[in-house]
């Protein structure tokens, strides 16, 4: 008897660059994510795969689901008092 193993397929996020304009997918592991106390310290980070520049935007609460849903690392920003 044998068994059937479904992998699920890898999660891929489309993205674009800024600063070459250029689209492209990432995988999970080539994004992160850093959630702060607030909507100015909540962003994702990438590097553009077709120029190399270090991209950083902001994440609001939907895209923080999708991304975390999704296996991207994320780092929690801890504020200091």
């Amino acid at each position: 008897m044998s068994a059937v193993v479904t992998v699920p397929a890898p999660v891929v996020f489309k993205a674009a660059c800024p600063d070459c304009r250029a689209g492209f997918e990432l995988a999970a592991s080539a994004i992160r994510l850093a959630i702060g106390g607030s909507r100015r310290t909540t962003f994702y980070s990438f590097t553009c795969p077709e120029c190399d520049a270090a991209v950083r935007k902001p994440a609001g609460e939907r895209i923080v689901e999708l991304l975390t849903g999704g296996g991207v690392r994320t780092l929690r920003l801890h504020q200091t008092v």
